[in-house]
């Protein structure tokens, strides 16, 4: 079974948004980084342009790794490994850290998730084990 994209110019200023000369440059990092991985094991599927394209094509589009498996003739659980192994090789370059302002406006929120281990978790009213999240912002 044989995908339908595949790294050429089309697909990747398409579904990507960048021109083929910066898909190439990003192709290049991912490479230097370690994106065909220290050898040995089972091979890739793919090459490394078209595992590229799909983590680009998964943020870019918010697809699900079901949707994007015959896009691309794997399988969603090749979906998974892919975008899990190069998600964190893809930036350029790392983000500036904002300056401290007093004059930000932050958001935070938090949430109780159900959680089944019991020693990460307490009881809470509902007789649920549960994990408190909270989650900062900036507006």
């Amino acid at each position: 079974m044989g995908g339908v994209l595949r790294a050429e110019s089309v697909w990747v200023e398409t579904f990507t948004g960048l021109r083929i000369e910066r898909f190439a440059r990003l192709v290049k990092v991912v490479k230097e980084r370690g994106g065909n991985g220290p050898g040995g094991g089972r091979p890739w599927c793919l090459p490394l342009a078209d595992r590229v394209l799909l983590v680009a094509v998964y943020y870019r589009t918010n697809l699900t790794m079901r949707q994007l498996a015959p896009l691309f003739g794997i399988s969603p659980a090749t979906v998974c490994r892919v975008i899990h192994r190069l998600r964190p090789l893809l930036a350029l370059e790392p983000a500036p850290r904002p300056v401290a302002d007093v004059d930000r406006l932050w958001i935070v929120d938090g949430t109780l998730i159900p959680v089944r281990d019991r020693t990460v978790g307490a009881s809470s009213r509902n007789y649920r084990f549960s994990a408190n999240v909270q989650v900062i912002i900036d507006a």
